[in-house]
């Protein structure tokens, strides 16, 4: 291009910029937002469709999902980018990993100053008592910003109970109404009466909640690192002898650990499964029979019981960018973070992502969005897990607020270990207890050596 050509396609340029007519190259691009989350499809496409709708409900930010693998993955990529100093600006942490992240330090933007540096402003008084006290501190500010919440329930297959000559609308409230109800499953023709995914959520942790006893002192960890176990108790005793006699007796069969255990359900394999609420998309889609949902069950005569179980889900939480970057976030960036967690904030967003999925609404205006529209009318028991969190009129105890340990990962896979072992006839419901516990308090006690002050 010669020397007068450039001329002139400068001046052109300059035209069209004085008159705000600029290439759209020359546009300020959005400040963009990386965002790595843990939800596979389907969940992960729904999840990936409200970012698409944040990003262009405003030209500002630009937030961009990754899926990370599973929840652990996540947890693990995060930790390693943050000490590259490639942290992104949001990750999604399910609930266990939440004291971790709690003990992380610099590498979190707690959610309460990201607020209030920004002066976005999100109404957390609105949300569900275990939803928000799970993921606060003590004197109640937000440390990361809930999403997807669930809660362990009961899902139940009404044809098996039928051919049981049981009433397919009636499940038993208690375990020792269940224990009869197993039995005729058994002989009315069901090969596995009960299974259970997520076996120590289900199973010791809402276990607890619900019966008021604790998993650990100091609140479940809400009350410092120096926190031991309490698993190995009189309640928690009886129900693991319950489960391994009924293993024995071809009642129950142990699923596997996490979700590994969910597929036998809408194949009609199980006539009854404890798993997370989140479950109701697959069957829906999978299952060739009629089936019902129900809260979990509880030991009649057991004092204050039952009250709300404990959520599970996943939580987002701001990161800065590394150690060495000093944070390595600009304002502009932090305001996008902020943004992002407004928008979704929104009781109809929340309430929408509730009945496209089967997480619970974490806000009362959503779940009464939900219900003005008929929703629970034309999905019978959506609304179990919502009222089974709010059980005991939704005033939480030190025990049924939630966990917060460090290492709640390996700990729940020690307690699944030893478990396991009992239902394979190694070791009796005693010894779980008594092992689970003395490995785990192994775990916090490294941990709160790693993290102490």
């Amino acid at each position: 291009m010669g020397d007068y050509a450039v001329m002139q396609r400068r001046t052109l340029l300059a035209g069209a910029a004085t008159l705000g007519l600029a290439a759209p190259a020359l546009a300020q691009a959005p400040v963009e937002i990386q965002f790595w989350h843990g939800l596979a499809q389907p969940l992960g496409g729904l999840l990936e469709q409200r970012v698409t709708a944040f990003n262009a409900s405003q030209p500002r930010f630009k937030v961009v999902p990754t899926y990370r693998g599973s929840y652990p993955e996540t947890m693990v990529a995060a930790i390693a980018a943050f000490r590259a100093n490639s942290a992104p600006h949001i990750v999604q942490m399910f609930e266990v990993g939440t004291g971790t992240m709690m003990a992380a330090g610099r590498a979190i933007k707690p959610v309460h100053e990201l607020l209030a540096e920004t002066g976005v402003q999100i109404d957390f008084n609105d949300y569900l008592p275990g939803v928000r006290g799970y993921y606060s501190l003590a004197d109640g500010r937000m440390m990361s910003m809930p999403f997807n919440s669930s809660t362990a329930i009961v899902w139940y297959n009404k044809d098996a109970f039928r051919r049981a000559g049981l009433d397919p609308d009636r499940f038993p409230t208690t375990y020792q109404a269940l224990a009869e109800v197993l039995a005729k499953l058994k002989a009315g023709g069901s090969d596995v009466p009960m299974s259970t995914a997520w076996p120590t959520w289900a199973h010791v942790e809402n276990f607890s909640a619900i019966h008021d006893i604790p998993l650990a002192t100091k609140g479940n960890g809400f009350g410092g690192l120096d926190t031991e176990m309490r698993i190995n108790n009189p309640v928690m005793l009886r129900h693991m002898q319950n489960l391994v006699d009924w293993q024995k007796a071809g009642l129950f069969r142990y699923g596997g650990r996490t979700n590994v255990g969910e597929p036998a359900f809408p194949k009609g394999e199980c006539a009854i499964l404890t798993t997370s609420s989140g479950f109701r998309a697959r069957v829906q889609r999978e299952a060739q029979f009629s089936w019902g949902v129900a809260m979990l069950p509880y030991y009649e005569g057991t004092p204050r019981a039952p009250l709300n179980s404990i959520i599970g889900g996943a939580s987002f939480w701001a990161m800065t960018k590394g150690p060495a970057a000093g944070g390595g976030r600009t304002p502009d960036e932090y305001r996008g973070v902020a943004e992002f967690f407004r928008y979704i904030s929104q009781p109809e967003v929340d309430a929408q992502w509730h009945m496209d999925t089967g997480y619970v609404p974490v806000r009362r205006a959503s779940y009464a969005i939900a219900r003005d529209r008929g929703f629970y009318r034309e999905n019978p028991g959506a609304d179990v897990p919502i009222e089974q969190l709010l059980r005991g009129g939704g005033q939480l105890t030190e025990n049924s607020r939630g966990i917060r340990l460090g290492g709640f990962v390996e700990i729940r896979t020690i307690m699944e270990e030893e478990m396991e072992r009992a239902f394979q006839g190694q070791q009796t419901a005693e010894q779980v207890l008594v092992n689970s516990t003395t490995r785990a308090n192994q775990v916090l006690r490294n941990f709160e050596r790693a993290n102490r002050g």
